[in-house]
C-alpha cells in the first residue's frame, strides 16, 4: 500500500500550527469587530425626553420653565449639581443638548451608559470621547475633567 501526502511529513506539523492559530485568532478578531458603534441606534439620544430635533415648545413641555429662557436658547438648572443648555436652530428646533454635572455621583451617566462603551482615563482622571452617528444625524461626547471634584459634560449635537 503507498501512502501518499498532499503535504510532505515535515510540512505537516507546520499546517496543523497554521490551522490551530487560525481557530485561535479568527474567533478574537470577530468579536473585536463586534464592538463597531451602531450608526442607526446611538446609546444615548435623549435628555429627560427631549431630542434633537423637538420643538422649543416640546422641550419646554418635557422640562419645563428655563432658567434663562431665549429664542435660540434655554438654560436649566435642576439641582446644585445638574443644568442644561438646550440650544436650537433657525427653525426653533433642538440643534444641541448639553448637560453639565458638577461632581460624580450614583445619578451621574457613566461613560458606558452614554457611549456604549467604556472610556479609558488619562492620567490625570480626566476623559473625553465623541462618536459621530452619521445616520441617526448626530454626535454624542462625553468629557469629565480632572480633580477630585470633576465636572462632567454630555453633549448631543446635531450635525449639518
Amino acid at each position: 500500500m503507498t501512502r501518499m501526502f498532499l503535504v510532505s511529513p515535515g510540512k505537516s506539523l507546520a499546517v496543523v500550527f497554521a490551522v490551530t492559530a487560525l481557530i485561535y485568532f479568527v474567533p478574537a478578531h470577530s468579536k473585536a469587530q463586534k464592538k463597531v458603534v451602531d450608526d442607526e441606534h446611538p446609546v444615548f439620544r435623549e435628555y429627560r425626553g427631549v431630542q434633537i430635533g423637538m420643538t422649543t415648545e416640546e422641550t419646554r413641555k418635557k422640562l419645563g420653565t428655563p432658567k434663562d429662557k431665549g429664542d435660540e436658547q434655554d438654560f436649566y438648572i435642576f439641582s446644585d449639581r445638574e443644568t442644561a443648555q438646550i440650544v436650537y436652530d433657525r427653525a426653533h428646533k433642538v440643534a444641541t443638548l448639553s448637560v453639565d454635572f458638577s461632581s460624580a455621583g450614583p445619578d451621574v451617566p457613566t461613560p458606558r451608559a452614554v457611549m456604549g462603551l467604556d472610556i479609558e482615563p488619562k492620567p490625570d482622571g480626566s476623559m473625553y470621547k465623541m462618536i459621530r452617528y452619521a445616520k441617526a444625524g448626530f454626535w454624542v461626547s462625553y468629557n469629565r475633567t480632572a480633580g477630585d471634584s470633576p465636572l462632567i459634560t454630555i453633549t448631543i449635537q446635531k450635525i449639518d
